[in-house]
């Protein structure tokens, strides 16, 4: 049986930040939001390197 992915947290002001090249950089509070570590290394990941 397929398990059903949970929508991703609607964006907001505390989520993300746009960095001096432009990118957006996604925050310690968007990824605690989210609940889980994607494994793409990101800047600000909460979540123990595993």
């Amino acid at each position: 049986m397929k398990q059903e992915k949970k929508p991703l947290p609607k964006l907001t002001e505390e989520d993300y930040y746009i960095n001096e090249l432009g990118l957006m950089v996604f925050t310690e509070i968007y990824h605690l939001k989210r609940g889980f570590c994607c494994g793409n290394g990101c800047k600000h990941c909460p979540y123990p390197k595993g």
